[in-house]
């Protein structure tokens, strides 16, 4: 039903937030998942069918552009 979610996992979802965006992050996991926008960093909480239900991608990890010692 709903792909395995990490913490901090970047999703696309299918209809654009007010904000105009479609990326969200997830803050939250347990039986409501929490996502936060990455445009407008409004917080929402979503039941898992629901989500299930909106999720269009989940987006490759953005690499850190951190020192590499």
């Amino acid at each position: 039903m709903l792909p395995d979610l990490q913490l901090n996992a970047h999703l696309r979802l299918r209809k654009p937030h007010p904000c105009g965006s479609y990326e969200w992050t997830v803050v939250r996991l347990g039986a409501d998942i929490g996502l936060e926008c990455k445009v407008c960093g409004r917080r929402v909480m979503l039941t898992r069918r629901e989500l299930a239900r909106r999720i269009k991608a989940i987006l490759p990890e953005e690499p850190h552009g951190g020192p590499s010692d």
